[in-house]
């Protein structure tokens, strides 16, 4: 029962924060819920579990320290999500997604396609980062509401996130349990597979019967040839990515690497965007482009396209839009 009262209160306190700040519950007010549910833990072992504080303390050490990992990987997230976007890789993703995927078939074919590259590369956060957003901007060109285009991405993602043997999630499971790995793969495999299924019906069902009035999609891909260099070659960035994952490298190196690949090609092919984002006007060109791919990284970046949903999709977040999510780690 004591163990459950920072439990009990966590869900007040955040329940509190959600009907007084909303929306904006994640810029702050979900952080000091969570502080005030940990300085229950820390009164609960101060006084019932005589914990001293300099034990305490170094816990707190070493928690911080294991998510340090989480925390690198979230921003490069958000530096590799806003440099493909610049780049044009995203965009052209979305372009020839429009052309293949057909709008009854498209929440079944998101989850698969989620679900197979996070199988082969045992990265769900890669999968949403790359091509999830890639899949939204499709999906909101044939009219879905977001919701049903997030889920079908997920629902994927994490699929084959955990029945990959390259997850490092599912890996430290089972060496952490002392279980084979293709074992603890198995028995998984009896509650994710049918789950998946379920996901699948219902993708299925809700593609074929949700009204979408798909007409956006011509307004999506013309206005995304005016705003981008539309090229197949920028397909290349993600088969590359593909393949760094495949040859099990790890993943900050995988990330590092993709972002950087996409910042290069962005000034190569996309420069009259980069230099959009440069605020001062530097004496020599190739600043404009430093601080322009600088910008893009950390910062949040609007491209106009002419089509008010598909600006709100190229819109770049960088670093600094992951914040909110690493307050929460």
């Amino acid at each position: 029962m004591i163990a459950l009262l920072p439990i009990i209160a966590l869900i007040l306190f955040i329940s509190m924060s959600v009907a007084i700040f909303g929306n904006d519950t994640l810029s702050g007010a979900s952080q000091v819920s969570l502080l005030l549910a940990a300085a229950i833990c820390v009164v609960i072992g101060l006084l019932n579990k005589r914990l001293t504080w300099k034990k305490l303390e170094e816990e707190f050490k070493r928690n911080i320290g294991s998510s340090t990992i989480a925390i690198i990987i979230l921003m490069l997230i958000g530096a590799l999500s806003s440099t493909w976007m610049v780049s044009g890789v995203v965009p052209t993703m979305i372009y020839y997604g429009m052309k293949i995927l057909k709008p009854e078939w498209f929440l079944i074919s998101a989850c698969v396609l989620c679900a197979l590259v996070s199988l082969m590369t045992g990265s769900s956060w890669t999968t949403v980062a790359t091509m999830g957003i890639a899949l939204m901007g499709i999906g909101k060109a044939y009219g879905f509401a977001d919701g049903w285009i997030a889920g079908a991405i997920i629902s994927g993602a994490y699929f084959g996130d955990k029945l990959s043997p390259l997850s490092d999630t599912t890996v430290l499971a089972s060496s952490i349990t002392d279980t084979p790995l293709f074992t603890h793969i198995r028995y998984m495999m009896k509650t994710t597979i049918p789950t998946f299924i379920i996901a699948l019906i219902i993708f299925t069902i809700a593609g074929l019967y949700i009204n979408t009035g798909g007409e956006n999609s011509a307004l999506f891909t013309d206005a995304l040839s005016r705003s981008f260099h539309i090229t197949p070659w920028l397909l290349a960035i993600p088969v590359v990515t593909g393949v760094m994952i495949a040859r099990k490298w790890h993943t900050l190196a995988v990330l590092f690497i993709a972002t950087l690949l996409g910042a290069v090609v962005a000034v190569i092919v996309q420069p009259d965007i980069v230099l959009k984002v440069v605020q001062g006007s530097h004496k020599y060109l190739s600043m404009n482009y430093i601080e322009g791919v600088v910008r893009v990284c950390y910062d949040h970046t609007a491209i106009a396209t002419g089509v008010e949903t598909l600006d709100s999709l190229v819109k770049t977040r960088g670093m600094v839009g992951m914040l909110p999510t690493i307050w929460l780690i």
